[in-house]
This record gives structure tokens, C-alpha cells and sequence, in this order.
């Protein structure tokens, strides 16, 4: 009998995307690291500028450096007029509003206190994504994700409750909160293209554009204080948050899923909180201490992968549906 020759694959596919999936924890902890510091960053520049003036510029400077490296860099696509409009409501939404609100709440909220409320958006956005965009939420989820607002909430309550807060700044980062949370869903339900350089790009500048109005009306360029505090912390803010930490955001949204990427917020109370007592000498309490272990075992029941059901896909059409951001159904591995 004849043996029936069989065709040689590739495991060059499955390696790829098994290389795409081990780089994920170490994005995640980039990621974390930027925007947790970001909350103190933001708080040292406040003192030398007002809030929408910061942002302003911020935003305008950002976009100029994303645009301007897709235009050098050959990656800058053409953008249809519908993705365009939902890039510019995406980006008054998660840059010029959820910012804006932030910040102001900031100049009377500690940057801790500002990280801790902001990590509660997971709870909104699994429950939203379970309704609008199709994604699981599993009985393990839902305990997970309530452990860790729990352990949010008991830092928040007990900061509140010894009087070093401002209930009207807690306002204005609650809606700032909100408006991510409505972003984050928007983006992923509308799927814009583009590629995230310019589409990160055009958000920042629609987000400028958004703002600039505001910020000459109502704040004066003469408040502005010119140190190198300032500078650094411009600098930091556009470099690294506004671009780097953007993108990461929009790359883990596309490879984890809304409720998947979003879960790992929760790990903001801790580092946020960190971060204020390093770079502002923010007092922290035994209390904050204690709400981290439930934080932490939240982020383990949400974040851990989901078992898949049906048949396997080979690796080279997992990367293609990350690259063209399908929503995982699986969550982060």
C-alpha cells in the first residue's frame, strides 16, 4: 500500500500569535504604570496651569506628534467621513470631556482618590459591553468585578469620611468616570478606522479643538506659571500618556475585549495611591492597605481566560482578527 504523503505545516503562525499573546501581561503592566502615574503627573502640573489650558495643549501637541509620525512614517490611511465623525465624538468623549471633568476635580481631589474612582469602570463597562457589544459576563465575572469595587469603595469611604476630600471634586471625577465608560463602549461598538495613529490622532486633536474654546473663555494665560515642573510633566503627559498610553489602551481594547481589558484598571487603586505619595507626598492611610487584597482577587476572577468552546483557530487567522480588532470572546491569556 502506498503511503499517502501528508502536507507539512507551519507552526510559524501559531508561534506568532503565541509570541502576540505572551507579550500581552507585559503591555498590560506598561500600560498600568503609565496611566496610574498619570493622576499624580497630572496633579504636579496643576499647580502651575490651569486645568483646560493644560489639556489644550496637551491635546493639540499630542496630535501633532501622531499625525505627523503616520504622515513620515507612510501609515497615514485614508479616513472615510463616517469614521472621521467618530473619531472626533470619540475623542471630545474620552480626551476633551472625561479629561476635562478629571482635572478640574483634581485641583480639589487628591491624585489618589482621582485613580481610585476612575478604576470603578470596569463594573459599568462589563455591564454595558454585556448589553451592547455581545461579551460575557459569567457568574465568575460578576464576583470578581463586585470584590473589586468593593475594595474600591472601602478606600474611597474611608478617605471621604476623615474629611481630606472635596465632595464636588468627587463629582467631577465621577463624571469624568462616566464619560469613559460611554467612550470605551462607543469605540468598540462603532469600530472606527483608520489605524491607531492617526485615529489616536485625530481623537487628540478633536479633543484639543473641543477644549480650546473653553479654555480661553474661562481661564487666563496668565495664570500660567513657567517652571520646568510644568515642563516635565507636559512632556511625560504627551509622550508617554496621551501617546503611548493611548495607544496601548485602544490595542488591548481590540486584542481583550472591552470587559477584559477594562478589568485591569483595578489595579490603578493601589499604584494610583502609590503614586501620590511618591511624587506628592499623599498620605496614605492603613485603610487604602486593606482594600487591595479584595482589588487584587478581583482582577484574577475577571481577567482569568474564559475556556473557549468550538473548534480552534490557527494562529495566522487569530492575528488577523486582532489586527482588524475583533472583539475576543475569551478575554486576555
Amino acid at each position: 500500500m502506498r503511503s499517502v504523503p501528508v502536507p507539512k505545516v507551519s507552526s510559524r503562525p501559531a508561534s506568532r500569535a503565541g509570541s502576540a499573546v505572551s507579550r500581552i501581561p507585559l503591555l498590560i503592566a506598561v500600560f498600568c504604570l503609565i496611566w496610574s502615574s498619570a493622576f499624580a503627573i497630572a496633579k504636579c502640573a496643576l499647580q502651575d496651569c490651569p486645568p483646560l489650558l493644560l489639556l489644550t495643549a496637551r491635546f493639540l501637541l499630542a496630535s501633532l506628534v501622531m499625525l505627523g509620525w503616520a504622515a513620515v512614517s507612510g501609515d497615514y490611511r485614508r479616513i472615510g467621513r463616517r469614521d472621521l465623525l467618530v473619531l472626533a465624538v470619540l475623542g471630545i468623549a474620552n480626551n476633551a470631556v472625561y479629561l476635562g471633568l478629571n482635572y478640574i476635580g483634581m485641583r480639589t481631589v487628591s491624585a489618589g482618590l482621582s485613580a481610585l474612582i476612575v478604576s470603578a469602570n470596569p463594573v459599568l463597562i462589563a455591564l454595558l459591553a454585556a448589553v451592547f457589544l455581545d461579551e460575557p459576563l459569567t457568574g465568575r465575572r460578576v464576583v470578581g468585578l463586585l470584590l473589586g469595587v468593593a475594595g474600591v469603595a472601602f478606600i474611597v469611604e474611608s478617605r471621604l469620611a476623615g474629611g481630606t476630600e472635596n465632595p464636588l471634586g468627587v463629582v467631577f471625577v465621577v463624571g469624568a468616570l462616566l464619560s469613559f465608560v460611554g467612550g470605551t463602549i462607543l469605540f468598540k461598538r462603532l469600530s472606527p478606522g483608520g489605524g491607531l495613529w492617526v485615529g489616536n490622532g485625530v481623537q487628540n486633536l478633536a479633543g484639543g479643538l473641543a477644549l480650546a474654546p473653553f479654555a480661553l473663555s474661562f481661564e487666563s494665560v496668565g495664570n500660567v506659571v513657567p517652571s520646568w515642573r510644568l515642563l516635565a510633566a507636559l512632556v511625560y503627559s504627551v509622550v508617554l500618556v496621551s501617546v503611548l498610553g493611548y495607544l496601548l489602551w485602544f490595542h488591548l481594547l481590540n486584542v481583550c475585549g472591552a470587559t477584559g481589558a477594562s478589568a485591569y484598571h483595578f489595579l490603578m487603586p493601589p499604584l494610583g495611591v502609590l503614586f501620590g505619595w511618591l511624587l506628592l507626598g499623599e498620605r496614605v492611610e492603613l485603610t487604602d492597605l486593606f482594600g487591595i487584597l479584595p482589588v487584587a482577587l478581583g482582577i484574577y476572577l475577571v481577567t482569568r481566560p474564559v475556556r473557549p468552546t468550538g473548534r480552534l483557530i490557527d494562529g495566522e487567522t487569530w492575528l488577523i482578527g486582532q489586527k482588524y480588532g475583533r472583539p475576543s470572546r475569551t478575554g486576555c491569556h
